[in-house]
């Protein structure tokens, strides 16, 4: 993808998280943190639109910064979208990526995993994420990838709300 296409893209994302994702209010984050605004961001992720984009402009980014992971994934529910889209967009252009979830804690039946989907030991990830307020949720999942015999590459998120979180 040539800077120019992915520079469209990238306003494009910007235009469709303003429109979609963006409400002003008095909130309380996932952090405990307030804030006069928030970021739905699962109102853009989890639209046909938003998924096209997060899907070429996550493939863009994986390749900017080198990495090539065989898998790709996060805490759900906010990465889960992101994910798959970027796996579906890998598979499209021929290259074999697949996606992860990981639960914010282990189920108490059937198998009891933590980690869902395609994940398997001594893999290399990308952890995704929706919105990074404070970096807890991705610290979280790569807490739980790294127990489970997974390597980091690194984290690759939508929004980054520039509290701390990188």
């Amino acid at each position: 993808m040539t800077m120019g296409a992915t520079a469209d893209l990238e306003q494009r994302l910007r235009e469709l998280l303003r429109e979609r994702s963006v409400i002003r209010g008095d909130f309380t984050l996932a952090s405990g943190k307030r804030s006069s605004f928030y970021i739905d961001a699962r109102r853009t992720t989890m639209s046909g639109e938003g998924l096209a984009l997060l899907g070429a402009l996550g493939l863009a980014r994986l390749a900017a910064r080198g990495w090539v992971p065989e898998l790709i994934g996060g805490l759900t529910l906010g990465a889960d979208p992101i994910a798959y889209a970027i796996a579906a967009a890998a598979r499209a252009g021929g290259r074999p990526l697949d996606a992860f979830t990981v639960r914010k804690q282990a189920k108490a039946h059937g198998t009891g995993k933590r980690i869902e989907g395609c994940f398997r030991p001594g893999a290399t990830v990308v952890v995704v994420e929706d919105v990074i307020t404070t970096g807890q949720s991705a610290t979280d999942a790569i807490a739980a990838v790294t127990a489970a015999g997974g390597r980091v590459l690194g984290v690759l998120a939508v929004v980054d709300r520039e509290e701390g979180g990188r």
